[in-house]
Order: C-alpha cells, then structure tokens, then sequence
C-alpha cells in the first residue's frame, strides 16, 4: 500500500500518480470532492489538483508539461518513461494540501509516477558597492526645507479637496 506524506507548509513539490481505472471513473475524479474522497483528505485546493488524460498533451506530453509547463528541471524525471505514459493521470501540487501536514493510505488504483520539485528562484547576487545604495545615502533636507516641503504638500491636497467639496455642491445645486 502506497503512502502519501506531506510535511506542513510543504512547498513546490509536484506529485503525479496515474489512475489504474476506467477512463469513466476518471473522468468522474474531476466532480468536486471525488478526489477528496479518492484521497480520504479532509480537504484539498482544487485548483492545485488535475486529473486529465495524457492523450490531452499531445506533442506536449507529460515530460514537456513537467519541464515547461510546470518548471521542473529536466534532470529530475526520465523523458523516455514519461513518453511512454497513457491513459489517465492526477497531478497534485503542495499548495493543494493547504499547508497542513498528511500521512494518507492511498488506494490502490492510485499508483506513484513520481515526486518533482518546483525550480526555485535564485535569490544569490553580488553585494551592491555603490554610494548610492547605501542606507541614508539620500541628500538631507535643512529643517527649513523639510518644514517648507511638508506646507506645500499640505495645502496641495487642502486645494485638491476643497475643489472636489465645491464641484460636488456645484453639481448638486445644478
């Protein structure tokens, strides 16, 4: 019997299992709350889950889905075995389970293809050096001008307010 571990707040793991049924009762898993029930989850964020023919991906296919469509690095999944694949297939995303953490029995017509990792964003970059991106590094207003700036602004939106107030009266009375 298959096993179905999340951990909370999982994030950016991509399951797919295919679906050892008829293609009717395949079809029926995109009803809402049939794959809930299939799963015996509590609940899941349909929209992080499909359930649809590999037929539908045409030339794409499930490799090309995964890679491009999905952002899974190609070195992690075996384009020749993906290729191969007919019939019916559920793709579950993290982001489905809520952020909860799982430990299901999955049933039998359910029968793993693999686990993908979601590529993450490269955050590293080289220290910014320039004077310019330092805290603080803006020139300072004398007191004066700060005090003058602060006065502008506010009698800006005085104006801007006190016009809206009379146009509306001026259209009321009209």
């Amino acid at each position: 019997m298959t096993r179905l571990n999340v951990s909370a707040n999982e994030h950016g793991v991509i399951r797919l299992y295919s679906l050892d049924m008829r293609p009717e009762e395949a079809r029926f898993l995109r009803e809402p709350g049939a794959v809930v029930q299939l799963l015996g989850a509590e609940t899941l964020d349909m929209d992080q889950v499909e359930v649809f023919p590999v037929s539908d991906l045409e030339e794409l296919g499930l490799d090309g889905y995964l890679a491009e469509g999905l952002g899974v690095p190609e070195d992690q999944f075996d384009r020749a075995d993906l290729r191969a694949r007919t019939g019916w297939v559920l793709m579950l995303r993290s982001r489905a389970f809520g952020g909860r953490a799982l430990d299901l029995s999955l049933p039998a017509v359910l029968k793993p293809i693999g686990t993908y990792r979601e590529a993450g964003t490269d955050w590293t970059g080289t220290p910014i050096e320039t004077a310019s991106a330092l805290p603080h590094s803006a020139p300072r207003l004398s007191p004066r001008a700060a005090r003058r700036k602060a006065s502008n602004t506010g009698l800006t939106l005085f104006v801007i307010i006190m016009s809206l107030i009379i146009a509306g009266l001026a259209w009321l009375i009209l």
